[in-house]
Formats: C-alpha cells, sequence, structure tokens
C-alpha cells in the first residue's frame, strides 16, 4: 500500500466515522472496489487523461451517484480529478484496517490441503477470537502441499499446525542431540 492511499484511505475513513458512517461506507467501497475489479476497462476510462475532468466525475455521478453515500462519491471523484483512481484499492484496505482497529476484528487467514467444513471453520474461528480476544473474519485458503494441518496467519502472526511444521521442529531437535 502506497503512502497516498494510506492518507486518502485514512481521510475518507476520519470523514465516515465523524458522520457515523464507517458501516456503510465500508460495505460501498468493498463493492466498488469488486466492480472495478470485475470492469478494469472502466477504470482506465476514468483515469484516460484525454477525457476531460468533468466528463470523467460525470460518469462517476452517474454509476455511483444515487446508489453510494454523497461522501463516497465525491471521493472517487476527488481520485478521478488528482489522477490517482488507481490508488482506490489501497485506499479501501487503509479503510478496512482504520475500521477493524476501531471495531476489535482481526483477520485471519486458515490454509488447508482441503476445504474445512461450516463447523470446523466456526471452530476455528472461537478458538482464535479466545487467542486474540478480537472478534475473527476468517478467510479460507486450499494448499495441496499443506498435506496435513493447519496454517493461520493472525495479525501478522504465524501459528503453523501442519504436518511439514512439525517434522521439522523434530528434525531441529535430533539435529541438535547428535550435535
Amino acid at each position: 500500500m502506497t503512502q497516498i492511499a494510506r492518507l486518502y484511505g485514512g481521510s475518507m475513513y476520519d470523514l465516515a466515522a465523524e458522520e457515523q458512517l464507517t458501516d456503510t461506507v465500508l460495505e460501498q467501497m468493498q463493492a466498488i472496489r469488486q466492480l472495478f475489479r470485475e470492469n478494469p476497462d472502466y477504470v482506465k476510462l476514468l483515469s484516460e487523461p484525454s477525457i476531460p475532468k468533468e466528463e470523467r466525475t460525470k460518469l462517476l455521478d452517474t454509476a455511483f451517484g444515487t446508489e453510494a453515500e454523497r461522501y463516497l462519491v465525491n471521493f472517487l471523484k476527488l481520485l478521478c480529478e488528482r489522477g490517482i483512481l488507481g490508488e482506490y484499492s489501497g485506499c479501501c484496505e487503509e479503510f478496512t484496517r482504520r475500521y477493524n482497529v476501531d471495531h476489535n476484528i482481526a483477520t485471519a487467514v486458515v490454509t488447508s490441503a482441503v476445504a474445512l467444513t461450516d463447523e470446523q471453520m466456526a471452530a476455528l474461528k472461537d478458538k482464535l477470537e479466545k487467542i486474540s480476544g478480537k472478534t475473527v473474519t476468517l478467510t479460507q485458503k486450499t494448499d495441496p502441499t499443506v498435506l496435513a494441518g493447519l496454517k493461520v496467519e493472525l495479525e501478522g502472526r504465524q501459528l503453523d499446525g501442519t504436518v511439514k511444521s512439525r517434522l521439522d521442529g523434530l528434525s531441529r531437535k535430533l539435529n541438535e542431540l547428535i550435535v
């Protein structure tokens, strides 16, 4: 994430918090981010310097003016006018980061060889919430190289309960005993 994204995303968060709109703006920002990902040509169009700024901002008004929070629409227009609409994804990350800090939410990514069941995900979520003391949002990834066990990244910490990790630990202990 760039310094520009931190600055603009943080400023957007401050405004939304002041107006008590953080939940609404977060939801809408994520929806717009997804739309931009699905329609990269639209973002290119909005970033095209040969098209006058007024026309590009009018496109944003047409697309989001009646559906999105006015502060968010103005934020998009500002990014468009300044030629930094490409930073929008980073702005969303910073907004989400600040939201999570203020709402005591931790994000975790769990990696396993096969997809976990809903019951397993719920049990893991409960355990991680007890460890962190925060509400946890859990994202699941599958990686066939994991073989067995789970690898969890929670707030920058790695919790590695994979068979490979345990075997590596055993190997290190054996090497220490032999040497």
